[in-house]
């Protein structure tokens, strides 16, 4: 028999054994959890600097939209008054005192109306104060009044005269020659005391005939941006500032004027030129790095290095309709926010360097209290194996030295505990299978879910392709007849004034010519054909839009994740539900009221989000139709609300709320589990509603929740982000 023999390795001290991996792991604790929260620190202002400026620059962009908005309906209003004749444009001293109350209602500068005949008149408020009336004539010398007025609107005296042609001025001829509302340009003006620097909108105006008359203008104050962006709470080293396209400055936070003053006249400065140091160098950098600005095209988040600090900046775009197209920065310096953390970081090394201190001295003693029980009992035992079996171990504080000890000694008692210990385990592994089954039936169950929303989805899936391929060949031959009626009804048009001349020229016509028309009743077809076809061209032009909405329901070509309208969607299935909808014989119509607010395009799934509008609203209308089953709601107006808004957590909201009887607190816990359904047997499936809630929730991130009470009617609440990420 061989023997293999081991080398013999170099063993070390238990005690060492002990303190050093301890060491070792306490050191690595407190060394990550120092770096960790450093980094969290650095992560949380980062996250808190990107909330800030997306807080303010969405602030700004709210104020732009509603500020700049005001011109426009100005005009709006104006020039409809005008167009239907409620305000006369001949009338220069009434329509002098009625832009004198607007005056009193708008926070505007200047509210006039240019006429091609030459003539004008306005109302203006050049010092910020006092509202003045200007009222101007084609001849070229001393041609423009202005006159102070009274607390009524009226006319006092005249305040100046000058020379003045409307003509020449871009406020009014670019409004004109472009045949739409626009914003011409910024003006500037010296006017003592007061910085006259605006906005001009304009808008082309018509008579009743549709005859242009002119132009309608109003200027919006540029200088009050600037009062509001330094009412906005970003930092107190934080600076906001508004350019155009071109570098030039709108407003700005800073103390320092967007504009300087250069032998009494207004000059408007490039951003690059600011008196503000901090406004001056980001946009340098800004312009740097793009090559100019009018590269920039989306919300744009950058770190920009300015005397030695970094800075955190945001560079925003801001459109309207009518022709601005501005850039807002928002900058916040980085020292804002890590002077606390770096505080924070000193004290957490501090604190993890004396917990690696203390843990070290810890470490040793306990080393220390564990080995020497065990150095003892190994001496014990290396004189036992000498033949000496009277021994004794102390009892060590540790309890499991102890049983060690002992072990000998308490044999038996070891194998009985240790026989229960196995009836113990059988117990816990027949648990274990019991839960396990259990497990088993939920995912059995969970399985069968899936497997029905999948055959559903499939189902939607060939209804959509069946409906976008019926809307399509319906398309065709609908245009056709449509395209053709139009023609066919000028074709009668001209055959019924033919057979008129020809009544006017030869009205004693020949005997068989008479009996003709008395058999197929000339004057009625005279009568009733030019009806007939415009009811046909009804016809086809309701089929077109039911197409169009059957197209925009099946969204076919719109699988991906793109912007949408909502309000489309919505309006899509209502058309395909009309049917249900309408006034029947045995019912009244289901009304249904839509309160839409304004919203913007939203990234999603378009053919998914009209799958949950039809499931709502297809349960609302069962809900509405079981109401009116009882005799007392049979009088009752059935009735759906849809309303849409924007919510501050920069999402969509639908409301989409019936008239029905409500549900009951038992039903609603139930209201979205798979299955689940109270109509009738074969009547549902019980899968709409869960269906529904996973589009909105899993699909895109949102919350769909319904509000009910028996007798008061449900509301189905959906929130959408505006843009999420895309859920695979």
């Amino acid at each position: 028999m061989k023997i293999r023999h081991f080398g013999k390795t170099k063993a070390l001290p238990l005690q060492l054994i002990l303190i050093v991996p301890f060491v070792l792991q306490i050191f690595g604790a407190v060394g990550l959890v120092g770096y960790l929260s450093f980094k969290n620190g650095q992560k949380a202002v980062n996250d808190l600097a990107d909330r800030l400026m997306e807080r303010t620059s969405s602030k700004v962009n709210q104020h732009l939209n509603a500020y700049l908005s005001i011109p426009h309906q100005v005009i709006q209003i104006n020039a409809d008054a005008i167009r239907m004749g409620l305000l006369d444009v001949r009338d220069r001293q009434t329509v002098g005192k009625y832009f004198w109350h607007q005056m009193q209602a708008y926070d505007l500068t200047y509210i006039g109306i240019g006429l091609t005949t030459g003539y004008g008149a306005g109302a203006a408020r050049y010092d910020g104060k006092t509202v003045v009336i200007d009222d101007w004539s084609p001849k070229p010398l001393n041609n423009l009044q202005t006159y102070a007025t009274d607390d009524r609107g009226n006319r006092t005296r005249i305040v100046s005269v000058t020379n003045w042609s409307s003509f020449t001025e871009t406020w009014y001829a670019e409004p004109v020659r472009a045949d739409k509302p626009l914003w011409s340009r910024i003006y500037t003006w010296n006017y003592p005391g007061h910085p006259y620097i605006v906005a001009s909108a304009g808008r082309p105006i018509y008579d009743t005939n549709n005859r242009l008359l002119g132009m309608v203008g109003v200027d919006i104050h540029l200088l009050k941006l600037s009062d509001f962006l330094r009412n906005i709470d970003v930092s107190s080293s934080g600076q906001v500032f508004i350019m155009e396209r071109n570098g030039l400055l709108i407003a700005n936070s800073a103390k320092e004027q967007p504009f300087t003053t250069v032998k009494d006249e207004i000059r408007r400065l490039k951003a690059i030129d600011s008196g503000n140091p901090v406004v001056q160098g980001m946009a340098k950098q800004i312009q740097q790095r793009f090559k100019g600005f009018q590269s920039i095209s989306g919300n744009t988040d950058l770190r920009l290095d300015f005397q030695g600090e970094l800075y955190y900046v945001q560079v925003t775009p801001w459109r309207d309709q009518y022709g601005l197209d501005w850039l807002v920065v928002v900058s916040v310096p980085e020292s804002e926010f890590m002077a606390q953390i770096d505080a924070n970081t000193r004290t957490t090394i501090l604190l993890c360097l004396a917990a690696l201190g203390v843990a070290c001295g810890m470490g040793v003693l306990t080393s220390g209290w564990i080995a020497r029980p065990i150095l003892r009992l190994n001496r014990a035992s290396e004189a036992i194996t000498s033949g000496n079996f009277d021994q004794a171990v102390e009892d060590s504080r540790i309890q499991e030295l102890n049983a060690l000890a002992n072990s000998f000694n308490h044999m038996a008692r070891q194998l009985r505990e240790s026989f229960t210990a196995l009836e113990k385990s059988n117990a816990e592994l027949e648990d274990r299978v019991e839960d396990r089954t259990v497990e088993l039936k939920n995912a059995l169950s969970e399985l069968q879910r899936t497997q029905s929303q999948i055959i559903h989805s499939e189902k939607m899936s060939s209804l959509g392709q069946l409906v976008a391929g019926v809307a399509h060949e319906i398309n065709n031959p609908v245009n056709f007849i449509h395209g053709n009626l139009v023609h066919t009804q000028q074709y009668a048009q001209d055959l019924l004034k033919l057979v008129q001349l020809y009544q006017q020229h030869y009205p004693s016509p020949t005997d068989e010519i008479q009996i003709t028309a008395e058999e197929i009743d000339l004057e009625f077809l005279q009568e009733d054909l030019p009806k007939m076809l415009s009811s046909m061209k009804m016809g086809t032009d309701r089929i077109r839009q039911i197409v169009l909405s059957l197209r925009n329901f099946s969204r076919m070509d719109e699988a991906d994740f793109k912007p949408v309208d909502i309000h489309e969607g919505i309006n899509s299935t209502l058309l395909i539900l009309q049917h249900r909808l309408k006034d029947r014989p045995e019912r009244l119509s289901i009304k249904v009221i839509q309160d839409y607010g304004s919203l913007p395009l939203v990234e999603c799934y378009a053919g998914q989000l009209n799958q949950v509008f039809m499931n709502i609203l297809t349960n609302a209308i069962d809900a509405l139709l079981v109401a009116r089953d009882h005799p007392e709601n049979s009088h009752q107006q059935l009735a759906i609300t849809i309303s849409t808004d924007v919510t501050d957590r920069n999402s969509v909201r639908i409301r989409i709320a019936d008239s029905g009887p409500g549900i009951s607190n038992e039903v609603l816990q139930k209201i979205f589990d798979p299955f689940f359904t109270t109509k009738p047997v074969g009547s549902g499936t019980g899968l709409g509603l869960s269906i529904s809630h996973s589009i909105v929730v899993s699909s895109h991130g949102g919350k769909l929740t319904c509000v009910s009470a028996p007798g008061e009617g449900t509301e189905f609440i959906i929130e959408i982000p505006i843009a999420p990420r895309q859920v695979l």
